[in-house]
């Protein structure tokens, strides 16, 4: 057989993998999902319970900071410099909701300036940092 076990002076180890272990364990597997998967497609209807709740708290204003091609910042629009932009930004990190900031640059922006900005939301303690990108466009066939 081709075990390689110790009859006839071999005394080195199998180096076949022994793949039907491997095969059983899919196998198995396979069942099981064949079995499974009509299940997950059925719904169950539940009818929830009403409640009288309060309305959430609204969700505070997001920051936009914009960044043009020659690295102007802009806080909603209006042009700002990086030291009054970080005093806006330490006073919104100390409300009791950190507002969200929504980061755009122009795409021809250099990476040292992007990282500026990053650095001094940081400075500022803001943590909620989100990137905003153009949908790409839909190509025509």
């Amino acid at each position: 057989m081709a075990f390689g076990g110790l009859d006839g002076g071999q005394n080195r180890p199998m180096a076949d993998i022994n793949t039907t272990p491997l095969v059983d364990v899919m196998l198995v597997l396979l069942i099981i999902f064949i079995i499974t998967a009509p299940l997950m497609t059925k719904a169950l209807k539940v009818d929830l319970p009403k409640a009288n709740a309060e309305a959430l708290q609204p969700k505070p204003d997001a920051i936009v900071l914009s960044i043009n091609d020659q690295g102007a910042l802009f806080w909603d629009r209006e042009a700002v410099s990086d030291e009054e932009a970080l005093a806006r930004m330490k006073a919104a990190a100390i409300k009791a909701e950190q507002p969200p900031v929504h980061l755009s640059a122009d795409k021809t922006l250099s990476y040292q300036r992007l990282t500026e900005v990053l650095a001094l939301l940081k400075q500022a303690g803001l943590s909620k940092v989100g990137f905003v990108t153009a949908a790409p466009a839909e190509s025509k066939p």
